[in-house]
């Protein structure tokens, strides 16, 4: 027997969509009243934006566009189309991780992980334009982003040491070391 499923809502019409998702230029066919979440997900393969509350609430689905924080939930795919958006997974150097990304791990400020997404994009925008923000500063900047695990000291603890690794322009990674192939043996053809 076979099932129809007739939608609840009638489909919009699709639209072409192109934008700089993390530096590649991509190009695709939306449906006309698509979120930017959903495109980022579902269609860019961008998956380390997160859906939280689909209400602008929580800041999980923080993403950058045109360097400035936006709520990927409640902003309409097209309004983001021929811009540049950078998501958690942009905010990297190749295997080279953003500073904030690095004191994340290192000083607790990520626990479950559903959050951090949206607190590492939001916070590359703060460091961006402030590379030495006070408390006060950081704190203003998080305010959108919920974190029901970290008590938020070691998110700003996170922070901070980040700043200090921008401002010095030293990293506490070990330059000789193999950290840059997290998998040496594969890619050497090994087992």
């Amino acid at each position: 027997m076979v099932q129809f499923r007739l939608p609840m809502l009638p489909r919009s019409g699709q639209l072409p969509w192109n934008a700089k998702v993390n530096g590649e230029e991509v190009s695709l066919h939306i449906d006309g009243n698509s979120i930017l979440l959903d495109v980022l997900r579902d269609q860019a393969g961008s998956l380390g934006t997160k859906r939280g509350c689909d209400m602008g609430t929580c800041g999980c689905c923080s993403v950058l566009i045109d360097g400035e924080p936006r709520l990927s939930c409640l902003t309409l795919a097209q309004e983001a189309s021929g811009r540049s958006i950078t998501t958690v997974e942009g905010l990297s150097d190749g295997h080279h991780l953003h500073p904030i990304q690095q004191t994340f791990a290192e000083c607790g400020g990520s626990q479950c992980g559903f959050c951090t997404p949206g607190f590492l994009v939001v916070i590359s925008a703060l460091l961006e334009e402030n590379p030495q923000p006070n408390d006060d500063e950081i704190k203003c900047a998080i305010e959108g982003n919920l974190c029901r695990c970290t008590g938020y000291q070691q998110i700003v603890d996170s922070v901070k040491a980040a700043s200090d690794i921008l401002i010095s322009g030293e990293t506490t990674e070990d330059p000789t070391s193999a950290k840059s192939d997290p998998h040496p043996s594969l890619s050497e053809g090994g087992d």
